[in-house]
């Protein structure tokens, strides 16, 4: 440790001398930058995050990091005991023995097992082969069958082989062959056609949200396995989107359909229901929808076919419809039978609707033939209680200066509805916790009292619950509670005294003012752990606008977030600031920019920094620097252009610069339709002419997600202009970059290194990552 320490002292002094000398960083700079990368902190944290893996009656076990290795710890929830799950230096011993290799009790070389069948063993694999151990004898043996399971069956996708999806009752297995819907017997494995007429760009439960696609089926199967919910999407006059390979002899052309803002003709679903045993397309009788989720632009963006919910008995489908601009949302229930469709209730909003963040906010409640519904309409998003029959309001169920995040429990025995909650707590607006409230809006509770952001995790059967609370700057605390909020055990709490005493210090949190001068904005700030506060540091300004998101993402503590600690190891303070117009606020605030997302929260991100420089003087905001990646892209470039005397530096990762080549259901929900929004207005390309600082745009040639034309887009208006940029580009990436990531972050680094902090970067440093050697061999 000592000798540890020694050596990330002679790099802070390294890193001092050079930047004051004004010189140029070396190899050991960039080396003690990269030591505050993920890869490089976690090894270094003890207890952090669990993981549950969940057992018969609600127990569950876990495995936690020490700084010797791991321990596998059992929790039994109803009477709140943890103990070790079996005895490590017994199990280290015999699968020494069985294998001829030495393993450690802390070093075990497995981070999962299952038990038996009998709950008497477990299996697990190591030495490249399955092992079962006697938890009572201890006696290690090679496994050749399947590992049984006490873990219950809710939840797991039991049988299923790639892209189908098993049926409740674990029987059946749907799929997509030649674009119809077949099912699987998983134990005969005899198949079934259950639709004849789906054709190539018109099949049944295809998946294509234009900038996502996938193989496996989007559908809803009833309780009782006898039905399916599904659609038959039709593509067959949708645009297609093309992009080509880079090799050796002629490119492979890729092409797939892909709707741009104002195309006359968008993909649409008609929703069918599908029964089973007989097989039969019941076709709801109703025009087909656009291809439109209320969370999303994505139709399966929750993990299933969205926005359906079956009544018990499989007899009724409650769906919601949503406009092709989310402006208007349907509540409608089908009879599963008929396929007739009975109009519920609709809200239509002046600019967009949400359902929720993370999930899906509304409820089909068959029994009492009521519905749990989401919106905004009081300025917060809130929860409301409607008859199914009539579609009447009965009463507002949530209400208050806070916002309803996620809906987790409905016990429509008790009428309680269990849900998470932002803005409750007045030292940071996002910070999460978890509440309770009755359907009449009464006996409102809230069951993690803590203060700090809490991640909740529900036990399979609703009855416990899993908290882990924590912020940006303080680790987390992870206990178990009942639903009631009773703290039934203190599992782990995280320590960070090895990452403190190689140098490490948590980031700082801050609250500023938004451009209107009054309206309270969040974020953090990252500073050299070597700071002097008497010199000079260029700033950095990380930006993702949304207004699907933010900057920040989570506000639970993290060790690392992403590269920005090791930017400022290189003499930058970095920031990342949650400007106005983006989500888990209230509506108002979302809305800010609606119509015009070229502002991407820039002049928030402008004031905010120099408010900050007003508290910190060694903030140089003479130099300061943007980056970004996809919509952080696509602000940086505008930052540059609309902003060009404060922002002197930007890296443009990946930007969808111009909205109406981007996919058809981003822009139309947060920009509007093209017909009712001036899109030319908020196109990079138009504005590149007023370039003065460097400017790096990056972008992957195969990216299927932001198409490489946005920024081909602003290079060919640069070179209209005789403007002076840099580009980098990955001829056979994605969105993402993959394997070349770390090439992206090095040029990153020695970009700004180069052009904001004005001295030389060592010639391509290679970032190394490695495993956390506590994760086995």
């Amino acid at each position: 440790m000592n000798k540890f320490l020694l050596t990330a002292t002679s790099f802070v002094f390294a890193l001092s001398a050079s930047a004051q000398q004004g010189t140029a960083l070396t190899a050991k700079d960039y080396e003690h930058a990269e030591s505050m990368m993920s890869y490089n902190t976690e090894p270094f944290i003890d207890h952090g995050s669990l993981r549950p893996n969940w057992l018969a009656g609600d127990s569950f076990w876990y495995r936690t990091l020490t700084p010797q290795g791991s321990e596998f710890i059992l929790v039994n929830s109803a009477k709140g005991t943890k103990a070790p799950a079996f005895d490590q230096q017994k199990l280290a011993a015999s699968l020494s023995a069985a294998t001829g290799e030495k393993y450690e009790a802390s070093m075990l070389p497995f981070q999962f097992f299952t038990y038996s069948a009998d709950g008497k063993s477990i299996i697990f694999s190591a030495a490249d082969k399955q092992w079962k151990c006697d938890l009572s004898s201890y006696q290690v043996t090679a496994d050749s069958g399947e590992a049984g399971s006490k873990e219950p069956a809710m939840g797991r996708r039991r049988g299923g082989r790639g892209n189908e999806i098993i049926s409740p009752d674990g029987k059946l297995a749907a799929f997509i062959k030649d674009y119809n819907l077949w099912v699987r017997d998983v134990k005969s494995n005899a198949q079934t056609q259950l639709t004849t007429d789906g054709i190539k760009d018109f099949g049944y439960a295809t998946d294509n949200a234009g900038w996502k696609s996938g193989d496996g089926p989007i559908m809803l199967w009833s309780p009782d396995s006898k039905k399916i919910a599904t659609f038959k999407q039709d593509q067959r006059n949708v645009s297609d989107m093309y992009l080509v390979t880079t090799n050796v002899g002629k490119p492979t052309l890729k092409a797939w359909k892909y709707p741009l803002p104002g195309d006359k003709e968008i993909a649409t679903i008609q929703r069918v229901i599908i029964n089973v045993d007989a097989p039969k397309v019941i076709v709801l009788q109703i025009p087909a929808d656009p291809h439109r989720a209320t969370l999303s632009d994505d139709i399966a963006s929750s993990g299933t076919f969205d926005d359906v919910d079956w009544n018990e008995a499989g007899t009724k489908l409650a769906f919601v419809s949503t406009s092709r601009d989310h402006k208007q949302e349907k509540v409608r229930i089908a009879d599963a039978a008929t396929g007739a469709v009975q109009e519920v209730f609709e809200e239509t909003v002046p600019t967009q609707y949400e359902s929720g963040w993370g999930s899906i906010n509304w409820k089909y409640l068959a029994k009492t033939n009521e519905i749990i519904w989401f919106s905004e309409r009081d300025n917060w998003g809130h929860l409301y209680l409607y008859d199914a029959s009539t579609g009447k309001l009965k009463n507002q169920i949530t209400k208050g200066d806070w916002v309803v995040t996620r809906l987790l429990k409905v016990d429509e025995k008790k009428r309680e509805l269990y849900f998470i909650a932002d803005g409750r707590q007045a030292e940071n607006p996002y910070f999460s916790q978890l509440c309770k409230i009755g359907f009449d809006g009464k006996h409102f509770a809230v069951l993690t009292p803590e203060a700090g952001n809490h991640n909740v995790t529900l036990s399979p059967s609703n009855t416990y619950f899993i908290d882990s609370y924590s912020k940006p700057d303080v680790p987390p605390v992870t206990v178990l509670r009942n639903m009631d909020g009773k703290l039934l055990s203190t599992l782990e709490k995280t320590d960070v005294s090895r990452l403190a005493a190689t140098g490490w210090k948590p980031v700082t949190t801050f609250s500023v003012k938004a451009h209107d001068g009054k309206t309270d904005i969040y974020g953090l700030m990252f500073t050299p752990t070597n700071l002097d506060p008497n010199k000079k540091y260029p700033v950095i300004d990380y930006i993702y606008p949304g207004p699907q998101g933010g900057s920040v993402g989570s506000w639970s503590f993290a060790a690392s977030r992403g590269d920005n600690q090791a930017l400022a190891e290189l003499g930058f303070v970095v920031v990342e600031i949650e400007g106005t117009s983006n989500p888990l606020r209230s509506k108002s605030y979302h809305d800010m920019s609606y119509g015009n997302m070229a502002e991407n929260t820039l002049p928030d991100q402008v004031t905010g920094i120099q408010q900050l420089a007003q508290k910190y003087s060694y903030m140089d905001i003479s130099r300061v620097g943007i980056w970004g990646h996809s919509g952080g892209g696509f602000a940086t470039a505008c930052a540059m252009f609309r902003f060009p005397d404060f922002f002197k530096v930007g890296i443009s990762e990946s930007g969808n610069h111009e909205n109406r080549n981007y996919e058809d259901d981003w822009g139309e929900r947060y920009n509007g339709l093209v017909a009712n929004s001036n899109y030319d207005a908020q196109a990079n390309q138009n504005y590149a002419k007023n370039l003065k600082g460097k400017l790096m745009l990056a972008h992957g040639m195969l990216d299927n997600n932001v198409p490489p034309y946005n920024t081909l887009l602003v290079v060919e208006a640069l070179e209209k202009a005789n403007k002076d940029y840099d580009l980098v580009i990955f001829p056979n990436s994605a969105h993402g970059y993959g394997a070349y990531s770390p090439y992206m972050m090095r040029r990153r680094w020695d970009y700004f290194v180069k052009n904001l902090l004005g001295i030389d970067a060592p010639k391509e440093y290679q970032l190394k990552s490695k495993p956390d050697p506590r994760n086995g061999r």
